[in-house]
């Protein structure tokens, strides 16, 4: 299970755009176009995503109920400001005090709905809103909460844990509330490898290696690539896939196709999928030009066909590819986060996003693919990844996670000495 994140869930009318008053009390915009932001609004919630935050916006509307609005109205606002924030999600409660549901703030409905599509670890949240009810909510939900005074007259919230004049004002102690807890020293000094709940996938192309690793509990699955391929001197894939899958028949085993046109991509695709009921056709997230797969990720999953979606780097990548997913069978989205490494972006943001975004897909699973060390093996853990492929070379070094630093320490002023002794070097 994907470990739970944090979020900031934002009230609408009044915290991020401005609100019209009557007679001292705030009424909603409702109009395409008319959502002014508030100031500092744009840039807070920027830095609020850039240190991996989710951003949900939790809006009453009973205007909807009282037929004075149109719930596309309401919807295309949304939308508006959804794409301009950059707002991982917008839920309204279009229901009145009359109706009596369970989304109307102060109920906590809209963020517990939040909290279990989204994985959200609400006692790690925050809740921001300008009226009692939002204050109230987010205290109802286990949350943070901070009141933003407008000065309305109106009933005041009770208690809230900070008061501010505006979101911009708060987004450092926003950052302080939700950051992670503690690491325990004594318990990150003594990594192992039995309690990782990442899984651990083998990606390589040598059967007798691979054969082997099946046999280690700690190796979960398998994949491979036409780079691999190469490097191992394949030349009958088939045979060779043939080989894997008869050695490997219970667990996840991923091959890639190689053609560049999308009927040849399908076909492949369809014909690597016969192999085996384990078995999962890798397809690039674009072609050789920079095409989008979609056309054939949609017509492969729509027929059962089950897919790892590989070589992507974007959160918007995996967005399009788990719609492209969301009516298939079980399937896999490889995020390239060692490569994002390389071009010297950090890729746990892009990877805890990547999770936000799949969380409402729980057929599919998010793989954390081309890592560079054992380093990168306990991040995905941490954020709840939910596979790592690790290629042969790099599972050697399994056997040293956790080790105690002292004694590394002296093994490696062992192995200088010893080395020095073995050249015959003098002075």
């Amino acid at each position: 299970m994907s470990a739970r994140v944090p979020a900031v869930f934002l009230d609408r009318d009044g915290v991020l755009v401005e609100a019209t008053e009557v007679d001292g009390v705030p009424t909603p915009s409702t109009q395409r176009g008319a959502l002014e932001l508030r100031p500092g609004v744009e840039e807070a919630c920027r830095q609020l995503r850039a240190d991996g935050l989710l951003l949900v916006c939790v809006t009453n509307q009973p205007d909807i109920a009282r037929g004075t609005v149109r719930v596309e109205s309401v919807n295309a606002a949304n939308a508006e400001l959804q794409a301009r924030l950059g707002l991982h999600a917008i839920l309204v409660c279009p229901h009145d005090d009359a109706d009596d549901c369970d989304c109307r703030k102060p109920r906590p409905g809209l963020l517990i709905r939040a909290a279990d599509t989204l994985g959200i670890d609400l006692a790690r949240s925050v809740m921001v809103g300008d009226r009692w009810r939002d204050v109230e909510a987010g205290r109802r939900a286990g949350c943070a909460t901070i009141f933003i005074d407008n000065g309305y007259h109106e009933r005041r919230p009770d208690h809230p844990d900070i008061t501010a004049g505006g979101l911009d004002e708060v987004v450092p102690a926003i950052l302080r509330i939700t950051m992670p807890p503690p690491i325990d020293r004594e318990a990150a000094g003594t990594v192992n490898a039995a309690d990782l709940t990442v899984e651990i996938f083998a990606d390589g192309a040598d059967v007798a290696s691979i054969v082997a690793l099946a046999a280690n509990p700690l190796i979960k699955g398998f994949t491979t690539n036409p780079t691999l391929m190469r490097a191992a001197g394949v030349t009958d894939y088939e045979r060779f896939a043939r080989e894997v899958v008869a050695a490997v028949p219970t667990m996840p085993l991923s091959f890639e196709v190689f053609a560049d046109d999308f009927d040849g991509m399908e076909r492949q695709a369809r014909r690597i999928a016969e192999w085996g009921d384990n078995v999962y056709a890798k397809i690039p997230v674009t072609d050789t030009t920079g095409t989008p797969t979609r056309a054939v990720i949609n017509a492969l999953s729509e027929t059962g066909v089950r897919l790892n979606v590989t070589a992507l780097m974007t959160v918007e990548q995996v967005r399009w590819v788990a719609d492209a997913l969301a009516g298939g069978p079980p399937g896999f989205i490889s995020v390239f986060a060692g490569r994002v490494a390389d071009t010297g972006r950090d890729p746990i943001p892009i990877m805890v996003d990547s999770l936000t975004v799949m969380a409402p897909h729980p057929h599919l699973k998010l793989i954390w693919a081309s890592p560079r060390e054992i380093l990168n093996i306990v991040q995905a853990d941490r954020i709840g990844c939910h596979v790592i492929t690790v290629t042969h070379d790099l599972l050697k070094k399994l056997s040293i996670l956790g080790t105690d630093l002292d004694d590394y320490s002296l093994d490696t002023v062992r192995m200088f000495h010893r080395d020095a002794a073995g050249a015959g070097l003098s002075l």
